[in-house]
């Protein structure tokens, strides 16, 4: 028989994504019982269960946002009444207001927001916001400083300033009163601020928990336009600006995020915000998600009219990255430009540059994302399972984009990434991204004594250090993820809502999919999976996405269905039979609305990995396919174990789990590479596999 193993000739390494399947416990009857109650479908009720809503209150809490009774912001935030003061003080006796902002988009949403409204109700109000380049995040002593030469009495900081207990202690020193908004995980020392408004220091039960930056700064605003009794004409605009920094900063959709931002999405289409109609124009939000993870995909589809209502992925995909961009690379006062501004010929300006910066920024990214992967590949790979956590420095990286580098390289490789690149020939500054067992700030604390300044949260973090500790930092870090982390966690977590035939696809059940929405943080898209289909067409399209169409046969008829993997070229070709994880997604084209699926994950079918896990014994089996005598089994070879079909005329077919390519003649010698997704020998694959788990049954 043929006796080396199929790699060896096989010269592309076909491989799977490395992937944990975790699929929710199914409850039909509960999720029956629920249905009846409430009134809606069972696939809606058990997709509420594997979110938490189990009673006919919560469903009707969680359906109906605006049911929901709300406290007013005054009961749950001790210090907004000294807020309110202070600013109504400084607009009757004209004093000068400064906001100090953030670079990123909850930042820059938050001082737009800020800046528009308190301009309205008369204030005398500017802003600045720190260099990502050369400060970093945050209100600092040169801000305070320069706020103070110029006059200013008030200073608001927006998405910052919870940690900046010196800057804040100057501005104090300086006779300068101090509101600081935020959402930041709280130190354990506060800053002497006149006030502080973080959703951090409220009770753990306030629908107002979950604010972003922009939603402090949003309750502020709306409080004050209240209490001055001018709101009319103020709430759309800010609640658009919400909307946009609450998506585009990821912060949980439940609680009032999830009734204003279902809100603000069937508003946005018509608002009157010139900066936002500029920017649904450029980013080209009439073709409804095609741009996926960070506006990185083509866009290979038709647009149609405007739609009625946004979904959250036309700001997550396309109009966020537009303006996070900017705080990546460009800079800030460009978007607050377009946020603010009421001419519409400055806000196309403003979003096409907003478009020319993205453009670059994917590029940048793109590259930083290969050059990566290469290092990763030749440095580290091998001692991955070992180590636990990459670290990844290199010199001429931009800051400004390693952390979506950094969420792609988690994404591949399944650990912890902190990736980093030279200041100067002495200095390196990072990002962190994290996966679900491992705690980012906790781990930079567990290296304080080696870095400069670092900061973050559960998910994320930055951080910076002198060169020469790069190597005790990632001794360090090593010895944390090892403390942390179990071998099974280093696989990305793949979570998945229920099993669906493709028969039970249709715009019926993707209608009903949408009493769900807005899907986000904590409310994320609905996640089914279908077993052992076949990929019956696949190919690669725009920057290394997979287009594909898969079929599964169910009472003897094929069902097929259009799907999209995107950068998923490196898993080209799949295999011929898989179980796929997906969401649905419309797609309009040429005036036709059709059903596909987003692909986020594949794997072998369950049987043949048992299969190939602890072969069948006996592993041997005869079997007829097209009329034909054959014999197959199961054979070790090195570590793994491959299957061998062997024709009347003594040809075998060899496989391996996981390989497009087989091998196909009498020895190994002359055999020849043959791709067995093709028909004629998936077939004869499967008919021997049928073979072999009879055999193993009847046993």
């Amino acid at each position: 028989m043929l006796d080396r193993p199929v790699s060896e000739l096989s010269k592309p390494h076909r491989r799977l994504p490395n992937q944990r399947w975790q699929i929710y416990p199914q409850k039909p009857e509960f999720a029956q019982n629920l249905a009846a109650l409430t009134n809606i479908s069972p696939i809606i009720s058990q997709l509420l269960i594997n979110r938490g809503i189990e009673t006919p209150e919560q469903v009707q809490a969680f359906l109906n946002p605006e049911t929901l009774v709300l406290p007013s912001p005054l009961e749950d935030f001790p210090d907004l009444a000294i807020s309110l003061e202070l600013l109504q003080n400084a607009i009757a006796s004209q004093t000068k207001i400064a906001i100090c902002g953030d670079y990123d988009a909850d930042g820059m949403t938050s001082t737009a927001l800020l800046l528009r409204s308190l301009r309205t109700l008369g204030a005398q109000v500017d802003y600045a916001i720190p260099s990502r380049m050369h400060e970093g995040y945050g209100i600092n002593k040169r801000i305070v400083e320069e706020f103070h030469s110029e006059g200013v009495g008030l200073i608001l900081t927006v998405d910052n300033g919870i940690s900046a207990f010196e800057p804040v202690a100057r501005a104090r020193e300086l006779g300068l009163a101090v509101i600081i908004t935020d959402h930041h995980d709280v130190p354990q020392k506060l800053p002497p601020a006149n006030a502080i408004l973080n959703p951090k220091l409220i009770a753990e039960s306030s629908p107002y928990r979950g604010v972003a930056g922009v939603g402090v700064a949003y309750i502020l605003a709306v409080s004050l336009a209240q209490q001055l009794g001018e709101t009319k004409g103020l709430i759309q605009p800010m609640l658009a600006l919400f909307t946009l920094g609450t998506i585009a900063d990821l912060a949980p959709l439940t609680g009032v995020n999830r009734r204003w931002v279902k809100r603000g999405l069937q508003h946005l289409p018509k608002s009157n915000l010139p900066g936002i109609q500029a920017l649904i124009q450029v980013g080209g939000v009439q073709a409804r998600g095609e741009e996926r993870a960070g506006g990185d995909k083509e866009k290979l589809q038709s647009p149609v009219p405007s739609p009625k209502s946004l979904k959250p992925e036309d700001i997550g995909f396309r109009l966020g990255p537009r303006i996070n961009a900017i705080g990546r690379i460009g800079n800030p006062q460009t978007v607050i430009e377009l946020l603010t501004t009421d001419d519409m010929g400055v806000a196309l300006e403003r979003a096409m540059q907003c478009e020319q910066i993205n453009a670059s920024r994917q590029e940048m990214c793109q590259q930083i994302e290969q050059e990566a992967i290469a290092y990763v590949e030749s440095e580290f790979v091998a001692s991955l399972q070992q180590n636990r956590v990459l670290v990844v420095v290199q010199p001429n990286w931009h800051h400004g984009v390693i952390g979506i580098v950094a969420s792609r390289l988690v994404e591949r490789y399944g650990v912890p990434v902190f990736i980093g690149t030279y200041e100067d020939e002495g200095h390196i500054r990072g990002s962190a991204r994290s996966i679900p067992e491992f705690h980012v700030f906790e781990a930079l604390e567990y290296c304080h004594d080696l870095l400069g300044k670092f900061g973050g949260h559960k998910a994320a973090g930055g951080f910076s250090l002198p060169a020469e500790n790069l190597e005790m930092v990632r001794s360090r870090l090593i010895e944390f993820a090892n403390q942390c982390l179990e071998p099974q966690h280093l696989k990305p977590l793949l979570k998945i809502d229920a099993k669906v035939n493709l028969n039970h696809i249709n715009q019926q059940l993707y209608q009903q999919l949408n009493a769900l929405h807005p899907c986000g943080m904590d409310n994320p898209d609905p996640v089914f999976w279908t077993a052992n289909v076949q990929v019956v067409e696949q190919k690669i399209v725009g920057k290394g996405h997979i287009k594909l169409t898969i079929a599964q046969t169910i009472d003897n008829q094929e069902y097929k269905i259009k799907a999209i993997a995107w950068r998923w070229g490196d898993y080209f070709r799949l295999p011929p039979r898989v179980d796929v994880a997906y969401k649905l997604r419309e797609n309009y084209f040429n005036g036709n609305t059709t059903i596909e699926l987003e692909l986020i994950g594949v794997r072998l079918p369950v049987q043949l990995q048992q299969f190939f896990a602890s072969p069948p014994i006996p592993s041997s089996a005869t079997f007829e396919y097209n009329q034909r005598q054959y014999t197959c089994g199961f054979y070790k070879n090195g570590i793994g174990a491959e299957l061998r079909i062997k024709n009347p005329e003594g040809k075998v077919l060899v496989m391996q789990p996981g390989h497009i390519i087989g091998l196909l003649g009498t020895n190994r010698q002359n055999a020849k590479e043959v791709d067995i997704s093709q028909p004629q020998y998936d077939g004869i694959i499967q008919a021997a596999l049928q073979a072999l788990s009879v055999l193993n049954a009847e046993l």
